[in-house]
This record gives C-alpha cells, sequence and structure tokens, in this order.
C-alpha cells in the first residue's frame, strides 16, 4: 500500500531534512508513548470551555502520528483517558466522548489509507455503546495494516492492568493450569492488556508534571523519559523531535554498566555483520 500523507499539509523540506538527520543520528524509538496533558490548563487560560481544549488538541494527535509514522516509529501509544478520568463532572465526560467518536469516525480512514493500525487497551466495556462500537469498527477496519499501530488507552490505567493480570494468574493457578513456580516476569507480561506490544521506549509529558499518572506502570521499568511544559494542544512534531533527540543521548544500561553494555552491543554487531 502507497503510504500516502496522513495529513494534506505538505511536508516542507526542512522538516524532511530534521527527520533524515534523527535517523542518521541514532536509533529512532520502536515505542513511543504519550501522557497527552494540560488541556484544560490551555483552555483555561485563553477564558475557553475545557472542551475547548480537548478540541484543540486533536491536531496535536494528528500531527505527532503523522511525524511518527514518517520517523519509522513502530508503535504509539496515546493516554486519551484515564480510568480515574471517570470522576470528572458528568457533563465534561459525555463531551468527551462525543469528541472521542468524532475523532474516531473522521480520523480512521485516514489511518486505514496509511496503512496504520489502531488499538485500545483499557476497560472498554465501561465506554459508552457508541463509543466502544465505533472504536471496533476503526479496530477492525485497520487491523491488517502494518507500518505503524497506534493505541489509545482509554478507561485505562497501570494499577487495573496490574489487577487484571494479577486475577487471571491466581484464576490459572487455582484450576491447576500452572504451578507458582511458573509465575514470572514474562507470564505476567503475557497477561498485561500490552502483552502484544512492546514496552515503551520513550514516555512524552506534556503540561510540565514530573509524574506518570498510573500509565503503564509495569511496562515503563526501564523506560526514558521526556517532559515538556507545553500544554498538549501547543505539542506538534518539533517536541517529538526534541524527545527523540534527547533520548538518542541517553545510555540505556537495564541495570548493567558502560563496559558490559559495550561488550554486548560488540558481540551484537558481529552477530549480525
Amino acid at each position: 500500500m502507497e503510504k500516502i500523507a496522513i495529513t494534506n499539509k505538505k511536508q516542507t523540506k526542512e522538516d524532511i531534512l530534521r527527520q533524515s538527520l534523527l535517523k542518521e543520528r541514532g536509533q529512532i524509538p520502536e515505542h513511543v508513548a504519550i501522557i497527552m496533558d494540560g488541556n484544560g490548563r490551555w483552555a483555561k487560560e485563553r477564558g475557553k470551555m475545557r472542551i475547548q481544549g480537548h478540541k484543540a488538541g486533536v491536531d496535536s494527535v494528528r500531527d505527532s502520528i503523522e511525524a511518527c509514522a514518517q520517523l519509522g516509529v513502530g508503535h504509539l501509544t496515546l493516554y486519551a483517558f484515564s480510568t480515574e478520568n471517570w470522576r470528572r463532572p458528568k457533563t465534561e465526560v459525555s463531551a468527551l466522548m462525543k469528541l472521542l467518536i468524532q475523532t474516531l469516525r473522521k480520523e480512521t480512514i485516514n489511518l486505514n489509507k496509511n496503512d496504520i493500525r489502531l488499538n485500545a487497551i483499557g476497560e472498554l466495556e465501561r465506554l459508552p455503546s457508541i463509543c466502544l462500537n465505533e472504536l471496533k469498527e476503526g479496530m477492525e477496519m485497520t487491523k491488517d495494516n502494518q507500518r505503524m499501530v497506534i493505541t489509545l488507552a482509554l478507561s485505562y490505567s497501570g494499577r487495573w492492568d496490574i489487577n487484571n493480570a494479577v486475577r487471571e494468574i491466581a484464576q490459572k493457578f487455582k484450576s491447576g493450569e500452572i504451578s507458582a513456580d511458573a509465575i514470572n516476569d514474562d507470564l505476567i507480561r503475557k497477561h498485561l492488556a500490552t502483552a502484544e506490544i512492546p514496552d515503551p521506549d520513550l514516555l512524552i509529558r506534556t503540561g510540565g508534571d514530573f509524574r506518570i499518572s498510573n500509565f503503564l506502570l509495569w511496562q515503563c521499568a526501564y523506560t526514558e523519559f521526556f517532559i515538556t511544559n507545553k500544554y498538549w494542544p501547543d505539542f506538534r512534531r518539533d517536541q517529538i523531535y526534541e524527545a527523540i533527540e534527547a533520548y538518542q543521548t541517553r545510555e540505556r544500561r537495564f541495570g548493567m554498566i558502560s563496559e558490559q553494555l559495550y561488550e554486548q552491543q560488540k558481540t551484537q554487531a558481529k552477530a549480525t555483520a
């Protein structure tokens, strides 16, 4: 399938050059996760209703998907609505669900044209039926696409994810399907909502707060973090590039020391030569 632009906006020569330099400079993260924060504060500072901030953030979603796809990112996960967000005023939650429906209807066709698969994780059964149906239709339409997977974390929390995995494993232990000795990191990972998704290499948080907000708690054990003060509606591909540039300067040791990492990389390079 031809990989056309996600929007009708023509990509500038400067943007193409910057992406090329990033690819030459270092490794592009396979999985980027984003906590999209600051919509309400963005709206408040402009004297607008909170929902206007959420609507403005749709353009940021579109530009982030486009930039990540062009860079060759394999997975992009967006924290769209947390389990805790159900506690917000009913009027805001209702408006958010309507916006989600509208956005899915408008954007799924573009995702499909660009060979991008739509995925979702979370307590999806809590979503309004019309919203859930729209989501399922989009996932079904794009299920065979391979260029990139965009995962929407909806009615999601890291604690819910871990609790759910523990319950499933406990039931298998109770039924005799597994033994206590079989319970390890790999087994837990297979029972998480992200079982088919690699752990995030890079987590971006907008809005300036230094917290993980109950997002991918297990999966982010060795994820590199990038915090920007930009509110989500102001976030664009330039911040994606800044985050990846920062990521490329990090030494990801996974508990090892630098010398061990260097020897491991040499061994891997010989094996692939």
